[in-house]
């Protein structure tokens, strides 16, 4: 597939990363000549100086014969209007576009053929959100992402010493809970991946990905670990888009407090929220944190856009008695150094905004992809079309199905029904189906697998 990337900052970056493994014909435009200079040495693609919503700038980029454009710039308006031009002169198939200011985003008449010819718009700030929003409401997890519109869900938890699993094989599991399905998709040791089966035994310490519907997530986890009280007291370190959203989407339910260094912005975040205490003040600061008991918080998670200053709170807030602290953590090569420290979940803003674009690249009808484990896995739900004669899964139970080394389906959507999957669940068209890879680079397999005939759907 040949796409091109307008814009080499933080997103554009994080997206040529992921797609440029996977044989596509990259280009990457940006006005800075030092950070495509730096893509340029790391990677296998073209890039192009020049501002990416110009048409003599995209022409030279060939946009005339590519198959997608990924315009991520910094700025709303170039990428819609890279889109237009795109559209208008050279018919580009599949337009995406980072759109970050809510003004935009509530005008749903914008976008369209008729207006912006915009086919996905992306927000990375408000993926980011929703990604911590479900860790909040999962007290305990590691990962939470959602498939089929939100009726199953793959679960990253750590085993503790305590959990009536920890220690004892896998098959147990169904001997504990005969009521409640479940499937445990994955197990990393040490950061080694372990295919689960019947046999394998628990540890205490190891990461174990399952998938369940929502109402029985907290039923498995109790089963590896000691459940976590629900939490009640917040406080973001933070007041720009992404910390006041979150406060914005937890103050009815959960006891808020925002901490902003910029007194003009502390203003107007306190004029936006109804509930929210907001703090004006810096959340490294340690005096301020004792103030504001933080000894007593449920969750501490820094979301400034200052990865140092992410860290720096977040790990003073854990010493200072904080329960569970996240920081948001741009910087890959940061977010494994820190996790394993003081911070419980390093969140990495590229991991929760690349499943949207690579939904979109992904041979096949996949209509989902989570990054799982900083890029290393993946979770895809692809659509089963065809059938015995024409696919290599529809009419086939899982057990005959040739998945690729380290390939588990977790679970299949049929309709209105959740089937978690077992050896002797046959596969019917149109089923959706959840897969887990441990290694990302087996992604070609998976889309042949689902391939029909000669030709993908």
């Amino acid at each position: 597939m040949k796409i091109l990337i307008l814009g080499a900052g933080q997103v554009g970056t994080s997206v040529a990363a992921n797609l440029v493994n996977e044989a596509n014909d990259i280009t990457v435009v940006d006005t800075d000549a030092g950070r495509l200079r730096e893509l340029a040495d790391r990677f296998d693609l073209r890039t192009l100086q020049g501002h990416g919503a110009h048409p003599d700038v995209l022409t030279r980029a060939g946009a005339e014969d590519t198959d997608m454009i990924i315009a991520v710039t910094n700025s709303d308006e170039t990428n819609m209007v890279a889109c237009q031009v795109a559209y208008t002169l050279f018919h580009t198939p599949t337009k995406i576009a980072r759109v970050r200011a809510q003004s935009f985003l509530e005008q749903e008449k914008l976008f369209g053929t008729e207006a912006l010819p915009i086919d996905v718009r992306i927000s990375p700030e408000q993926l980011v959100t929703d990604y911590i929003l479900r860790l909040i409401e999962n007290p305990g997890t590691l990962q939470v992402t959602d498939f089929a519109a939100g009726r199953v869900r793959l679960v990253a938890v750590r085993a503790y010493y305590g959990g009536p699993l920890v220690g004892h094989e896998l098959r147990t599991l169904y001997d504990h809970m005969p009521h409640v399905d479940t499937r445990v998709a994955a197990i990393y040791r040490h950061d080694r991946a372990i295919q689960p089966g019947g046999n394998t035994v628990i540890e205490a310490d190891d990461e174990v990905f399952f998938v369940a519907a929502p109402k029985h997530i907290r039923s498995v986890m109790s089963e590896l670990r000691r459940l976590e009280k629900p939490y009640k007291r917040l406080i973001f370190a933070g007041g720009g888009n992404i910390g006041t959203r979150l406060a914005r989407a937890t103050e009815r339910d959960f006891r808020v407090k925002v901490i902003e260094s910029d007194l003009p912005r502390c203003k107007h975040i306190a004029e936006q929220l109804e509930r929210t205490i907001v703090l004006h003040g810096d959340a490294a600061d340690e005096e301020l944190l004792l103030e504001e008991n933080i000894e007593d918080t449920d969750v501490f998670c820094a979301v400034t856009d200052d990865d140092e200053a992410n860290i720096l709170s977040a790990m003073l807030a854990k010493r200072l008695g904080a329960r569970k602290v996240m920081a948001l953590i741009n910087r890959t090569a940061y977010v494994d150094l820190v996790q394993s420290g003081p911070i419980d979940i390093a969140i990495s803003p590229q991991q929760a905004t690349i499943g949207s674009l690579l939904k979109h690249v992904r041979r096949g009808d996949v209509v989902m992809v989570h990054s799982l484990r900083h890029g290393a896995a993946e979770a895809i739900e692809a659509i089963a079309h065809g059938d015995e004669s024409s696919s290599k899964v529809v009419g086939r139970p899982i057990e005959a199905i040739n998945l690729p080394k380290g390939a588990s389906i977790g679970a299949i959507v049929r309709g209105e029904e959740v089937l978690i999957a077992h050896h002797d669940t046959v596969i019917e068209s149109e089923d959706h189906v959840i897969l887990f890879l441990q290694d990302k680079l087996r992604v070609p397999e998976v889309e042949k697998l689902f391939q029909v005939g000669v030709t993908f759907f």
